[in-house]
């Protein structure tokens, strides 16, 4: 069993350094790889009008059709740049979830989401998070015009980032924390993206070893989880 997750690619269009990345990792793993987790952002603003996406997307999205099509089962776990995913994916084969969820990994329970409602001290950020996904939100966006409505995701991207909860550093230590009660409810691993610090640590909790894992990012590490044949690891896209 194989398994990839990766998030915070913050794809803006085509012309992306990250475009050619990942689909370069993708194009190697695509014939090992069982699962891919995405876990959110990976996308840096997504909106869908009327079943249309931005057309720089495009050829992301095409090659996780191509995946899905070569049997990679592809869970995609909503962030706070990309959400409302549903309206385009729905009855595609790929799954989407709006928050975290618990899931089976060759037996072992764990738990897996973007991580951006982790913090709850952050009350402006999680009102705002609320409102974007609010169903009047999501009505008014969809009755805009597309080239003004990517202008307003554009917007709604840079306003998502400036509510970030806390430092890198501050919000490693409360996904840790949070991981640690996860554990402590009988979970194997927790496996978040959002703060862009790769992180692995394993810890004994109840007699049993537990994973928790923080993906990184693509703007600036390139970084991502694999999981093969019951061990996670931390890779790096090594560039030629």
């Amino acid at each position: 069993m194989k398994a990839l997750f990766i998030s915070d690619a913050h794809l803006k269009g085509v012309k992306d350094r990250q475009y050619d990345r990942i689909i370069k990792l993708f194009e190697v793993e695509q014939t090992t790889m069982d699962t891919l987790f995405i876990l959110g952002d990976f996308f840096d603003f997504w909106f869908c009008n009327n079943g249309s996406v931005y057309p720089g997307f495009r050829r992301m999205i095409d090659k996780l059709f191509e995946l899905r099509d070569r049997g990679v089962a592809i869970n995609y776990f909503e962030g706070n740049h990309d959400f409302s995913l549903d309206e385009f994916f729905k009855g595609s084969g790929i799954r989407v979830f709006p928050d975290g969820a618990e899931l089976d990994l060759d037996g072992r329970k764990i738990y897996v989401s973007h991580g951006d409602t982790i913090d709850l001290s952050n009350r402006r950020y999680l009102l705002l998070r609320r409102f974007l996904r609010s169903r009047v939100f999501y009505l008014v966006q969809n009755a805009l015009p597309s080239v003004l409505l990517w202008q307003i995701a554009r917007l709604s991207s840079r306003m998502s980032k400036d509510h970030l909860a806390k430092p890198p550093e501050g919000l490693t230590a409360a996904m840790r924390e949070f991981s640690m009660a996860k554990f402590r409810e009988g979970y194997d691993a927790v496996i978040l993206g959002h703060c862009h610090q790769p992180v692995l640590e394993q810890y004994m909790v109840g007699g049993r070893k537990r994973t928790f894992g923080i993906s990184g990012d693509w703007e600036d590490k390139c970084s991502y989880i694999q999981y093969v044949d019951g061990v996670f690891h931390h890779s790096v896209l090594q560039s030629n």
